[in-house]
């Protein structure tokens, strides 16, 4: 058997007497903290407190954040909405002469070739025109026999007419259209006056 010294702690009384230092240490690791624990919880709280006030700053933060992104989709769709209507408006109003020379080129066609297999071709086409505009949410303002209203007539003439037809539309020079709710050309329209009333 070899020898190998083992390292045997010495028996109590060859140890050595503590010093009045480290027992002063052990007495004051065994003794309560009150004073440093009241320190500490005081400290946690006021910590916990701050990060709490952050917390809710972070949430208002996120909140507010949301809200504005909500707002902003919100106003860039009805933005995208209104732009797709004015330019269908723009082309709308672009159409409008050519619906009008259709109107006076068919109110026009001599009885001697009304029958004629083009002119159905031509009055074909004036009704898928129409049909294109109606699906836009274009319809023709009815003038003739209203009472004239400046949001919808544009007066360029006053004619005599019976008493009973003073301040309504008796002739339309021109008709007018809206899309949807919005009046994109108004009429022309001749007003009635009855007889021997200023102009």
């Amino acid at each position: 058997m070899s020898e190998n010294p083992r390292f045997e702690p010495a028996p109590a009384s060859e140890r050595p007497a503590p010093t009045d230092e480290a027992a002063a240490d052990v007495a004051e690791a065994q003794e309560p903290a009150a004073p440093s624990v009241a320190l500490d919880v005081e400290s946690l709280t006021r910590e916990l407190e701050e990060q709490r006030n952050k917390s809710n700053e972070y949430l208002q933060h996120l909140q507010r954040t949301q809200a504005d992104f909500i707002n902003f989709r919100r106003r860039t769709e009805q933005e995208r909405v209104d732009q797709a209507r004015l330019a269908t408006q723009a082309l709308v109003s672009r159409l409008l002469p050519v619906i009008d020379d259709f109107d006076l080129a068919l109110a026009s066609i001599p009885e001697s070739i009304a029958s004629e297999g083009w002119l159905e071709g031509i009055r074909l086409i004036d009704r898928k025109l129409r049909s294109v505009l109606e699906q836009e949410g274009v319809t023709a303002i009815e003038a003739l026999g209203r009472t004239f209203d400046p949001a919808e007539h544009e007066a360029v003439a006053e004619m005599d007419a019976p008493p009973d037809q003073a301040g309504l539309v008796v002739a339309e020079a021109r008709r007018g259209y809206r899309m949807h709710d919005r009046v994109i050309r108004p009429a022309m329209v001749a007003v009635g006056r009855a007889p021997g009333g200023s102009g």
